[in-house]
């Protein structure tokens, strides 16, 4: 991917040099046990694993978060971060020029860089949820030793499926000015939990479908995508689906209780997306087949 030498944004905060705490939601303590279930749930990529830890935790309201003072800027020689930071403005300027098109005005979030567990108004974010988006702040968390697992234990390395796993959070944050992510949230409790996981699945699709939209218009503009990119991204998107997921964790695959989407799924999405840059062609509640 290239992208060295291009802007960054100014929207990372970095939370990185302070310390983690006690995991705490709702004023309650979670326990390794709890978190765990959560991420069974909800692992890697989820919209908000901190919705399925509220409801463990008794369904209380999230916690509001403390000001956290003037961001502080990642130093200038970690690479890691400007590579995230780039990411993070490409996508403002795709998403800006979409919703300009569009009519409407595009609401940039923030990104928080963070080590071990931090403070969101989603309540408390871990790194071992993997990255995440709180429609409640409009930021998106990310622990950087997450590209580890990303590439050591979910067998999905390169820089483009780094960018990708930015660019799907993104989407929750997309899919949270739109709308859409507020409309499902109002059917929870209003809908069995069968089909509570069918609406979460086509969220999640959406999410990979608006990453392929950021992607498509990123390589019109900038010619960003070097070979094997898109291959990156379309692996990584494999190594996430809920089926290659319970075959990894060596259980059963269970589709009623899916919440992101088959592997073969968010590739179709992503590709979708990729392939036309168009949002209206990434209404999976429309869709008759996902």
């Amino acid at each position: 991917m290239k992208w060295e030498g291009n802007r960054e944004s100014d929207n990372v905060e970095d939370r990185r040099s302070g310390g983690g705490g006690s995991p705490i939601f709702g004023g309650r303590s979670i326990g390794i046990g709890t978190i765990v279930i959560a991420l069974v749930g909800g692992w890697v990529l989820g919209i908000n694993p901190l919705t399925i830890l509220g409801l463990l935790s008794g369904g209380g309201p999230p916690a509001q978060v403390q000001s956290q003072g003037p961001a502080q800027r990642p130093p200038a020689d970690d690479t890691m971060a400007r590579f995230v930071s780039t990411v993070l403005a490409d996508t403002e300027d795709v998403w800006k020029t979409v919703f300009s098109q569009g009519g409407g005005t595009y609401r940039e979030p923030r990104l928080v860089l963070f080590r071990g567990s931090t403070p969101t108004a989603c309540g408390t974010g871990q790194a071992a949820m993997g990255p995440f988006y709180c429609p409640a702040d409009q930021k998106v968390y990310i622990d950087l030793g997450f590209y580890e697992t990303l590439k050591n234990r979910l067998g999905a390395p390169g820089d483009f499926a780094q960018a990708y796993v930015i660019a799907h959070e993104v989407g929750h944050h997309v899919q949270n000015q739109l709308g859409i992510s507020g409309k499902v949230d109002q059917m929870r409790g209003r809908v069995s939990k069968v089909e509570y996981n069918a609406l979460s699945v086509r969220l999640e699709l959406q999410a990979d479908c608006f990453a392929g939209v950021w992607a498509h218009h990123a390589q019109s503009a900038r010619q960003i995508l070097e070979k094997g990119d898109v291959e990156e991204a379309m692996n990584a998107a494999a190594k996430i689906g809920d089926d290659a997921l319970q075959r990894a964790g060596g259980g059963a695959v269970v589709p009623d209780s899916f919440t992101h989407g088959t592997s073969a799924q968010r590739q179709r999405w992503f590709h979708n997306g990729l392939q036309n840059g168009s949002v209206k062609g990434c209404d999976t509640f429309a869709a008759r087949s996902l």
